[in-house]
C-alpha cells in the first residue's frame, strides 16, 4: 500500500448511520492495538451487523479496500474479522493520530455493502533514536563564550505520551543545553560557557540523551566529540628521509608499496597532515598514489619490468596551514613471467599438394619472449597433428615441416596451431594458427549415388524427353571433380542402346531418343559411365533399368462379328425366341494391358431397344422380352466396345439381326442391295490400286538392282586394272554419327611413321591441355577415349607408341617442385653480428654502414638471397639498400622516444637471406644531442601559507625534467625575488637534487596577501638551455570570528506541485574574517523529516530552492534548519518555515467495488450493475466530486452515500439491437480548473432465445433441368436468427410430405447446415413436371424456435427424346410398303408418315423432309403433316421400285431426328412388283468373283517382290564372304579423310574439330609427327583400315571387325582422322 493510500485511509474517519442500495447499509467500528499476531480476532462482524453466517456465504461476502493492502480478512465460516497481515501503526500512519483502517464488506444477491472502521492504537515499541551515532565538532580554542552549536534532533515514531519528551547532556563544566519544550520546533543547541584551552584538553566527549514518556521509559543517546583546534605554528616532519621497497611487476592495482609517515607538533587542523606526490619521473604519476591521510603508497597503474626497473618519487607531507616536508620513496621493480612468447612468421607457404613428400618445410618462425632468465626461455609444440612437426633450428628460430602423408579428401585444409611456452612459473604460452590449403591430385574415381537405377517412362513419349538423372560425385576438387557421363555401348533387342536413349555429358540427364511402345518393348537395361576430368581420368559405371509404362493408345478390336459386308443378315432370331435368347456374342480384344484392356459392351443404338440387350462384361446379345409378330424382321444393333483407360477408347460394331422363322422371309426383307453394291465398288477400287502400287515397286526394284550392278561392274574394272590408289571421299565436316562427342576445337595432327623404325620425330602444337593420341591400325571403329583399361600404348615396345621423354612430368608437378622449400635448413654455418654508432636526429637516407663489407658478403648475394631486414614488431628505422649493400636511415630517430633515460641506447634487428637461408644480427647505438630544454611539469605552482607560519618553515618545489642525459641534462636552479624566501638544494642518494623554498622573514597578510616568485632550471649543454615556472603564494588569515545570520526565523509560502528549481527564500549571514576564514557556506541540518530531500540551499548564496515535489495532501508545512559555517569550523543556525498552499492537482480516483461484465437481455429495469467508489484527496471544493455516465444508453448513475455511486439499468435491454455497452463513468471535482477522470465499463449482454429463424422469402421457386445428375444442388434456402451463438445456429429440416405417393425425401434432400437443396434422383420431365414441399428452419436454443417455408421445384424439359415414327412400321416384313398406280394423278396421297415426340413445347414440334428418293421429281412430303404425295403425273418411264427416305426432326436445341424408309412400288399389279424386287443375285455373284481375283493377284505380286528382296540380300552376303581375298592383296589403298571431320548426331558439348593426318610407309625407318595440343585430356583411337564414317566403338562387334569383310580397305600409307574435342 502506498503512503498516499495509507494516509488517505487513515484520514477517512467516516461514521455514517446507515444506508444500502435497497436502503440497507451499516457501519461498525473497532479498536485494536498495533502489532497483533496474525489470526487474532478483531470482531464478530456477523453479530455486529445482525447478519447470518449463511448470508455471508450466499452473498459471496468479501472485503473491499480499494488500492490499499488488506490487513484484515473475513472468515465467512465463523463470521468474524481476523488479522491477516502484521499492522505497524508507525508505518501505516506515521505521526498522524488517530490512526484507522477503513474498508467495506460487500454482499451480492441482493447487493449490500457495509463500512468498517478499525482504529489502531499506539504502544511504546519505539525508543528515541538519532540519525547518526556520533556528532563531531571542530572548535577553535579561540571561540567566544556563548557560542552556540546546533545539535542533531532525536526521532521517536511513537505518538502522545509515548513520544519524545526531552533531552539531557552529560556532566560538563564547558558546555550546557538551551531549555527544550515538548513539541517545540526549535533546534537543540549546545552553548559554550567556559573558554577552551587545547593545551589542557584537546578533546571533549559528551553524551546527549533523548527521553520519551512511555512506561517503561525508553531513551536514545548520541556521542558528541569535540576537537579543539590549535593555531598552526609547527611544520610536518618526515620520520625517514628515504624509503625503499620492492614490488613485482604486474602487481594488482591497490597493492601497498610502503607507508610514509610524518609528525606535526600542532593539533587539530593545523596538525592534520596530508600526503601527496610532488616530483615523479614522466609517466610515474599514473602508476603510484599516496593516501593523503595515512601516507600509504599504493600501486594505481600497471608496472612493466621490461619498460622500467626503478622508480624514485617524492612524497610531500603538508598541514592545513601550508607547512610541508618531503621524503623520497625508491621502488625497485622485480621481473615476473608476464609476457607470453611473441610468435612472428618469417616465411610461410599457404598451399601444398597432397602428394608432397614428408620433411617438406612449410614455414619459419621467430619467437621472442621479453622476460628475463628462465621466464624468457621458449620451446614450441604443435597441436595433436600426425602430419606435421616443428623443430628448433637456432636460438628463437623454429621450422615447421611435414611429417606424414597428406590426403586432401580426408582433410582439404589444416589449421596448424603452433603453441610456444616459456619456462616461467607459471608458464605462459601463445599460439598462432597457420591455415594450410591442400591442393588436389586426381586419386578418386566418381561414385554414383546408387548402385543401380530404375526409371519409368510412359509410352508414346516425345523424343528427347528427359527420363531420369544419374548423379555421381567425385571426392576430388575442381577439374579433377568435374564429372562427365558417357553411355556405354550395348544393344537392346539387337539395336544399339544409343538409338533408345542418350546421356547428357554434363548433367547426367538421360533423354529418350525415340518414342517407346509398351506393346513392343516393356523394359531395357544399359550402363552409364561417369568419368572425371583428371589426368589420367578415372571412371566408374552404373546400371540403369528403364521400364515402359502402358498408355491407353489402342482402341478395342472387334474379332466377331467380322465387318465384311458380305451379308446384311448376320444373325437370325426365331419369332418363338423367349426372354434371354442368345442372339450372338460380340468378341473384342485390346492390345493394351492392365485396366486399359478391360472391356465393356454397351448397346449404343438399336431398331428396337426394348427387344435386345448386351452383356456389359461378356458382349452377349440377348433378348429381353418375348419376340412378337409385330417386331420388324430387320433389326440393326450398334454395339460400342469401350476399354477402361483414361481417356477411354472405343470401337463400334453393327450387328444385323433378322427376326424371322425362315430364310425366304428374311430374303424378301433384305433384297435391297444398294448398300452392298456401293461397298463392293469401293473394295474393288482399293484392291486395283494396291495391285498397281505393289507391281510398280517390284519393277522399280528390279531396274535399280540391274543399274547398280552394271555401275559397280564398270567401277571394279577401273579399280582392279589400274595402278592408281583408291581415294574414297568424305564430304566436309564428316562426323561421328553415333557419338556424343564433347571435343570442341579443331586440331590437325600429322604423323609420319615406319613399321621398322625405333625412333620418332614429333612436333607438338601447344593448346589448352594435354592429349594422348593412339593410332590403332587394327581398329575399325570410331575414335574413343581410353579409360581405365590398359591400351596398346602401355607396352614399351609397341610399334605405334610415340615416346616423348620431356612430357613425362606435368606442368603441375614441375611447378610444385619449384615452389617447395628445402626439407632441412642449416642456419648455423652462416651467422654473424655487426655494431654501428650514430647520433640521433639524422636525416632520412643518411649512411649508417657498409653491411656487405662488414659481413664479408657480395652485393649479388644480397640480391639472389632476397635480403631483407627483420625487426619483429618494432618500427623499422634502418633500411637495406641491396644495390649498394649499405644500411641507410629510413625514418627519423629520436633517442628520447626510443630509450627515455636509458644509456647506452641501441637498435637491434636481423638481416635475413634465403637460398640458403642465413641471418645476421645488427646493433646500432644511438648517441644523445642537446635537443631538449629543462621543463616543469606544471606551468604554475601555488601555495597557501598562513600568516602565523614561523620562520624556517620549508616548502618543497617541483623539480624540472630534462629528457637529455649526461652533460646535456639538468644542472642548477635560481629563485627570484628573495625578500621572504630563499632556495635550498639537497643532494639525494641517486644523484638527484631536492628543491626547497625556506621562509626567512615572517608573513603579514595585512601588508601583503599575495607573493609571486620565479624558479629557473638550467642544463649543462652547449648552448645552455633553461626553463621557468611561476610560484604564486596566498597568505592566509587567522580565523577568530564566527558567522551571524541576519534573522533567526525566515517564513515563506509555496504552492504545492511547484516546479523543481523554484526559489523559496534567501538566507544570509556575515563573517568579519577575511579570506577562507571569512568565507561562509550554508547547509540544511534537518535529520528528522524529509526537508533535506525536498529543499536544497546554495552553499555560496544561501538561496533555498525546491528540488523535490511538495504535496499538500502529504504535508502542509516544512521547518528547515539552516547552518552557516566558515572554513575555521565556526557556525550559526537559523530556521526557515515553509507553508504549502493547496492546489487542485488530484483527479478523482474511480474504483469499481463490484461489477458484472455480463447481464442477460431480459434483466429487469433498476437492477444494479456495479458500485463505484470515487476518492479525491484534495481538500475543500477541490475534493467534492460529481459523477455522470454517457447519454443514450439504458443505464443511470446515482450517489448512494458519500463517495459511493451505483449504476443501474434504466430500461429494457435487447441484445439483438445492442450486444455490448461501453459505459463511461466520468467524475469531476469542483476545483478551479476542474479535474476529471473517466473509466469505461464494458458490459456484455448475454443472449436469450427470443427470436425464431426468419426465411429471406415467404416462398421459393426453383427450376431444374431434367436428366440432372443425382446430388445436384438445386437451390439454397436461407434463414437468419437475430439471436447469438447457439441460439442463432439454424438447422434446416425437410418436412415430411409425399409427391405422387412417394416421400418427398426420395426426390430432394436439404443440407442441415447450409440449407442447400440437392436432387436425390434424376428427374424426367415426361414423368413429373413439378412438385412442392416445405423446409423448416430451427434454431439451437432451448426450447428451440422454428419457422417453415414452401418450396416449389419445377422441372424444365430437355430435348432428350427423338421423334418416334408410328407409321410406316419398320418391321422388315415386306419390302413393298405402298403401291402407286401408274394412273395416279398429281397430289395423289401415297401414304402418311406419322411420328410423335414425347418432349413438350417446341421440343415436340415436328417437321418432315424428304431426305433421299429414287426420283425426287415424283414425290413430296408435307412439312407439317408428313403426307407423301405425287407432285407430277406418274408415267410408264418411272421405275417400279421407288425408295423414299423421310427424316422427321423436332424443334429442340439441338434438334433430334428419326428417319424412315418408305418403299413405294409404281405398278398396277403385285406380280410386277415381285419380279422387280427379287432380281439381284447375279450382280452379287459378279462382285464376289471380281473381289476374289483382285485379292489373288495382289498376293502373288507381293510374294514375288519379297522373294526378290530375299534373293538379293543372300547374294550380297555370299559375295561379301568371297571378297575376303581382296584384303590379302599387296595393292596400296589410300583413303582420303576430309578436313574438319566432326560429330553430326551426337549431343556433344565440345565445339571444335580435330583433324589428324598420319602418313606412313612400309619401308621407312623414321616417322615425322606433328601433334596439336587440345583443351582437355583425351585418349583417341584412329583406325586407318576403316573406310566408313568414324563413330564411337560400341560394345557389340560390327561387321567390319571381320578381316574378310568386302567393305574393308587396308590402309598402309597415309590417313587423316577427324574427331571433336574441347
Amino acid at each position: 500500500m502506498s503512503d498516499r493510500t495509507m494516509k488517505r485511509q487513515v484520514g477517512l474517519c467516516l461514521f455514517i448511520s446507515s444506508f444500502s442500495l435497497s436502503l440497507v447499509l451499516g457501519q461498525v467500528s473497532y479498536s485494536i492495538p498495533e502489532e497483533m499476531t496474525k489470526g487474532s480476532l478483531v470482531g464478530n462482524i456477523a453479530h455486529d451487523l445482525g447478519l447470518d453466517v449463511k448470508r455471508l456465504k450466499s452473498g459471496k461476502a468479501r472485503i473491499y479496500t480499494g488500492e490499499g493492502t488488506e490487513y484484515i480478512e473475513l472468515n465467512k465460516e465463523r463470521g468474524v474479522l481476523l488479522i491477516k497481515e502484521r499492522i505497524d501503526r508507525e508505518a501505516l500512519c506515521g505521526q498522524t493520530t488517530p490512526c484507522a483502517l477503513d474498508f467495506q464488506i460487500i454482499l451480492e444477491n441482493p447487493m449490500h455493502f457495509y463500512s468498517i472502521t478499525v482504529e489502531i492504537t499506539d504502544i511504546n515499541d519505539n525508543s528515541p533514536t538519532f540519525k547518526n551515532g556520533k556528532m563531531k565538532f571542530d572548535i577553535s580554542e579561540m571561540s567566544q563564550i556563548g557560542s552556540k552549536f546546533v545539535l542533531e534532533k532525536a526521532v521517536d515514531n511513537d505518538v502522545g505520551v509515548n513520544g519524545l519528551q526531552g533531552y539531557s547532556l552529560s556532566s560538563s563544566d564547558t558546555f550546557h543545553l538551551t531549555p527544550y519544550r515538548k513539541g517545540s520546533s526549535r533546534n537543540v543547541e549546545m552553548v559554550l560557557k567556559k573558554p577552551l584551552d587545547r593545551e589542557k584538553q584537546e578533546r571533549l566527549s559528551l553524551v546527549l540523551t533523548a527521553l520519551d514518556g512511555g512506561d517503561p521509559q525508553l531513551s536514545g543517546t548520541i556521542l558528541i566529540v569535540i576537537t579543539v583546534l590549535d593555531a598552526n605554528d609547527n611544520a610536518p616532519v618526515c620520520t625517514q628521509t628515504e624509503y625503499k621497497t620492492n614490488v613485482k611487476e604486474n602487481s594488482s592495482k591497490g597493492t601497498v608499496l610502503t607507508t610514509v609517515s610524518a609528525s606535526d607538533a600542532d593539533e587539530g587542523p593545523h596538525g592534520h597532515i596530508q600526503y601527496s606526490i610532488s616530483n615523479v619521473p614522466e609517466g610515474a604519476l599514473e602508476l603510484f598514489n599516496v593516501d593523503e591521510e595515512n601516507g600509504v603508497v599504493t600501486l594505481t597503474g600497471q608496472l612493466d619490468y621490461e619498460k622500467s626497473k626503478h622508480y624514485e618519487i617524492d612524497v610531500q607531507a603538508t598541514d592545513e596551514g601550508g607547512n610541508s616536508d618531503v621524503c623520497k620513496v625508491i621502488i625497485e621493480v622485480m621481473d615476473t613471467n608476464d609476457n607470453p612468447p611473441a610468435i612472428n612468421i618469417m616465411s610461410t607457404s599457404s598451399s601444398i599438394s597432397e602428394d608432397v613428400k614428408p620433411g617438406t618445410v612449410l614455414t619459419m618462425m621467430n619467437v621472442q619472449d621479453p622476460d628475463s632468465n628462465e621466464n624468457g626461455k621458449v620451446h614450441c609444440v604443435l597441436d595433436e597433428n600426425i602430419h606435421f612437426t616443428i623443430t628448433s633450428t637456432s636460438n628463437n628460430f623454429f621450422t615447421l615441416l611435414t611429417e606424414g602423408e597428406l590426403d586432401r579428401e580426408s582433410a582439404s585444409q589444416y589449421n596448424i596451431t603452433v603453441t610456444c611456452s616459456d619456462e616461467g612459473v607459471p608458464s605462459l604460452s601463445s599460439s598462432v594458427t597457420l591455415t594450410l590449403q591442400i591442393s588436389d591430385v586426381n586419386d578418386n574415381a566418381p561414385v554414383f549415388e546408387k548402385s543401380s537405377y530404375e526409371a519409368y517412362i510412359v509410352e508414346n513419349n516425345t523424343p528427347g524427353l528427359s527420363i531420369f538423372t544419374v548423379k555421381a560425385r567425385d571426392a576430388d576438387w575442381n577439374q579433377n571433380a568435374r564429372v562427365s557421363y558417357i553411355l556405354e555401348d550395348s544393344s537392346v533387342n539387337g539395336v544399339p542402346v544409343s538409338s533408345y536413349v542418350s546421356v547428357s555429358a554434363d548433367s547426367g540427364v538421360i533423354h529418350a531418343v525415340r518414342s517407346f511402345d509398351y506393346e513392343q518393348i516393356k523394359d531395357f537395361q544399359f550402363r552409364v559411365k561417369a568419368q572425371d576430368g583428371g589426368s589420367p581420368p578415372l571412371s566408374s559405371n552404373v546400371s540403369v533399368k528403364v521400364m515402359i509404362q502402358d498408355q491407353n493408345d489402342n482402341p478395342p478390336q472387334v474379332l466377331y462379328p467380322v465387318q465384311t459386308g458380305g451379308s446384311l443378315v448376320a444373325e437370325m432370331v426365331p419369332r418363338s425366341a423367349d426372354v434371354g435368347y442368345l442372339v450372338t456374342k460380340v468378341v473384342a480384344v485390346d492390345v493394351d494391358s492392365g485396366q486399359n484392356a478391360w472391356l465393356s459392351y454397351k448397346l449404343q443404338k438399336a431398331t428396337d431397344r426394348a427387344l435386345f440387350e448386351v452383356g456389359l462384361q461378356n458382349g452377349e446379345i440377348r433378348t429381353i422380352r418375348q419376340v412378337t409378330d409385330k417386331d420388324a424382321v430387320k433389326q440393326r444393333l450398334t454395339v460400342i466396345v469401350e476399354d477402361n483407360g483414361q481417356p477411354s477408347r472405343s470401337a463400334t460394331v453393327i450387328v444385323n439381326v433378322a427376326v424371322a422363322d425362315s430364310f425366304p422371309e428374311v430374303l424378301s426383307e433384305f433384297t435391297d442391295s444398294t448398300h452392298d453394291k456401293e461397298y463392293n465398288d469401293n473394295l474393288t477400287f482399293y484392291l486395283v490400286l494396291a495391285l498397281a502400287v505393289v507391281s510398280f515397286l517390284f519393277i522399280t526394284c528390279l531396274v535399280v538392282i540391274i543399274s547398280v550392278k552394271i555401275y559397280r561392274w564398270r567401277q571394279s574394272r577401273i579399280l582392279y586394272h589400274s595402278s592408281l590408289p583408291v581415294i574414297p571421299y568424305y564430304p566436309p565436316r564428316y562426323s561421328d554419327t553415333l557419338g556424343t562427342g564433347t571435343l570442341q576445337h579443331v586440331y590437325n595432327y600429322e604423323v609420319c611413321r615406319t613399321t621398322d623404325s625405333r625412333k620418332s620425330d614429333c612436333k607438338f602444337g601447344r593448346a589448352g591441355s594435354q592429349n594422348v593420341l593412339i593410332m590403332d591400325p587394327s581398329s575399325t571403329g570410331t575414335m574413343q577415349r581410353i579409360q581405365s583399361e590398359k591400351s596398346i600404348l602401355d607396352e614399351p615396345d609397341s610399334p605405334l607408341e610415340v615416346s616423348f621423354p620431356e612430357m613425362n612430368m606435368t606442368d603441375r608437378t614441375m611447378r610444385r617442385q619449384v615452389l617447395l622449400f628445402m626439407s632441412i635448413v642449416y642456419l648455423s654455418p652462416a651467422f654473424g653480428q655487426v655494431s654501428y654508432s650514430i647520433p640521433e636526429e639524422m636525416p632520412k637516407g643518411s649512411f649508417v654502414g657498409d653491411i656487405t663489407q662488414d659481413l664479408g658478403l657480395d652485393v649479388k648475394r644480397l640480391k639472389s638471397g632476397k635480403a631483407r631486414i627483420y625487426t619483429g614488431d618494432s618500427a623499422e628505422y634502418i633500411e637495406l639498400n641491396k644495390e649498394r649493400g649499405v644500411l641507410l636511415i629510413k625514418d627519423r630517430i629520436d633517442r628520447e622516444a626510443i630509450c627515455p633515460q636509458t644509456s647506452p641506447c641501441a637498435l637491434h634487428f636481423q638481416v635475413i637471406l634465403e637460398n640458403p637461408m642465413e641471418f645476421y644480427s645488427i646493433a646500432v647505438e644511438v648517441t644523445d644531442i642537446n635537443d631538449n630544454a629543462p621543463i616543469f611539469k606544471r606551468g604554475e605552482m601555488k601555495f597557501r601559507i598562513s600568516e602565523s607560519v614561523v620562520t624556517g618553515s620549508v616548502f618543497v618545489l617541483d623539480q624540472a625534467i630534462d629528457p637529455d642525459v649526461g652533460a646535456n641534462g639538468l644542472h642548477s636552479y635560481l629563485l627570484k625575488p628573495t625578500d621572504n624566501f630563499v632556495l635550498r638544494l639537497q643532494n639525494q642518494a641517486d644523484g638527484g637534487k631536492m628543491v626547497e623554498m625556506v621562509l626567512q622573514k615572517p608573513l603579514d597578510r595585512e601588508k601583503q596577501d599575495r607573493l609571486s616568485l620565479v624558479l629557473t632550471a638550467v642544463d649543462g649543454g652547449e648552448p645552455q638551455l633553461s626553463g621557468t615556472v611561476q610560484i604564486n603564494i596566498n597568505v592566509l588569515d587567522s580565523n577568530d570570528n564566527a558567522p551571524l545570520f541576519t534573522q533567526k526565523i525566515y517564513k515563506s509560502t509555496l504552492r504545492e506541485n511547484s516546479p523543481a528549481g523554484t526559489v523559496v527564500i534567501t538566507v544570509s549571514a556575515s563573517d568579519l574574517d577575511e579570506g577562507s576564514n571569512g568565507k561562509i557556506s550554508y547547509a540544511i541540518l534537518n535529520s528528522v523529516d524529509d526537508a533535506s530531500e525536498v529543499f536544497e540551499i546554495n552553499g555560496e548564496s544561501g538561496e533555498v530552492r525546491l528540488v523535490g515535489s511538495t504535496d499538500f495532501e502529504k504535508k502542509r508545512q516544512y521547518q528547515i534548519h539552516v547552518q552557516a559555517s566558515d572554513e575555521g569550523g565556526l557556525t550559526d543556525s537559523s530556521k526557515v518555515i515553509v507553508e504549502i498552499v493547496d492546489t487542485n492537482d488530484n483527479i478523482p480516483a474511480i474504483n469499481f467495488m463490484s461489477k458484472s461484465s455480463v447481464v442477460t437481455e431480459n434483466i429487469q429495469p433498476g437492477t444494479v450493475v456495479t458500485i463505484v467508489n470515487v476518492q479525491d484527496p484534495d481538500s475543500g471544493e477541490n475534493g467534492k466530486v460529481q459523477c455522470y455516465i454517457n447519454d443514450n444508453i439504458p443505464f443511470s448513475i446515482s450517489s448512494t452515500s458519500n463517495n459511493f455511486f451505483s449504476i443501474v439499468t434504466d430500461g429494457d435491454l435487447d441484445r439483438e439491437r445492442t450486444s455490448q455497452y461501453n459505459i463511461t463513468v466520468t467524475c469531476s471535482d469542483e476545483g478551479v480548473p476542474s479535474l476529471s477522470s473517466s473509466v469505461t465499463l464494458t458490459l456484455q449482454i448475454s443472449d436469450v432465445n427470443d427470436n425464431a429463424p426468419v426465411f429471406e422469402r415467404s416462398s421459393y421457386e426453383a427450376y431444374i433441368v431434367e436428366n440432372n445428375t443425382p446430388g445436384l444442388s438445386i437451390f439454397t434456402v436461407k434463414a437468419r436468427d437475430a439471436d447469438w451463438n447457439q441460439n442463432a445456429r439454424v438447422s434446416y429440416i425437410l418436412e415430411d410430405s409425399s409427391v405422387n405417393g412417394v416421400p418427398v425425401s426420395s426426390y430432394v434432400s436439404v443440407s442441415a447446415d447450409s440449407g442447400v437443396i440437392h436432387a436425390v434422383r434424376s428427374f424426367d420431365y415426361e414423368q413429373i413436371k413439378d412438385f412442392q414441399f416445405r423446409v423448416k428452419a430451427q434454431d439451437g436454443g432451448s426450447p428451440p424456435l422454428s419457422s417453415n417455408v414452401s418450396v416449389k421445384v419445377m422441372i424444365q424439359d430437355q430435348n432428350d427424346n427423338p421423334p418416334q415414327v408410328l407409321y410406316p412400321v419398320q418391321t422388315g416384313g415386306s419390302l413393298v410398303a405402298e403401291m402407286v398406280p401408274r394412273s395416279a394423278d398429281v397430289g395423289y396421297l401415297v401414304t402418311k408418315v406419322v411420328a410423335v415426340d414425347v418432349d413438350s413445347g417446341q421440343n415436340a414440334w415436328l417437321s418432315y423432309k424428304l431426305q433421299k428418293a429414287t426420283d425426287r421429281a415424283l414425290f413430296e412430303v408435307g412439312l407439317q403433316n408428313g403426307e407423301i404425295r405425287t407432285i407430277r403425273q406418274v408415267t410408264d418411264k418411272d421405275a417400279v421400285k421407288q425408295r423414299l427416305t423421310v427424316i422427321v426432326e423436332d424443334n429442340g436445341q439441338p434438334s433430334r431426328s428419326a428417319t424412315v424408309i418408305v418403299n413405294v412400288a409404281v405398278a398396277d399389279s403385285f406380280p410386277e412388283v415381285l419380279s422387280e424386287f427379287t432380281d439381284s443375285t447375279h450382280d452379287k455373284e459378279y462382285n464376289d468373283n471380281l473381289t476374289f481375283y483382285l485379292v489373288l493377284a495382289l498376293a502373288v505380286v507381293s510374294f514375288l517382290f519379297i522373294t526378290c528382296l530375299v534373293v538379293i540380300i543372300s547374294v550380297k552376303i555370299y559375295r561379301w564372304r568371297q571378297s575376303r581375298i581382296l584384303y590379302h592383296s599387296s595393292l596400296p589403298v589410300i583413303p582420303y579423310y576430309p578436313p574438319r571431320y566432326s560429330d553430326t548426331l551426337g549431343t556433344g558439348t565440345l565445339q571444335h574439330v580435330y583433324n589428324y593426318e598420319v602418313c606412313r610407309t612400309t619401308d621407312s625407318r623414321k616417322s615425322d609427327c606433328k601433334f596439336g595440343r587440345a583443351g582437355s585430356q583425351n585418349v583417341l583411337i584412329m583406325d586407318p583400315s576403316s573406310t566408313g564414317t568414324m563413330q564411337r566403338i560400341q560394345s557389340e562387334k560390327s561387321i567390319l571387325d571381320e578381316p574378310d569383310s568386302p567393305l574393308e580397305v587396308r590402309i598402309q600409307h597415309c590417313f587423316t582422322l577427324n574427331f571433336t574435342s574441347p
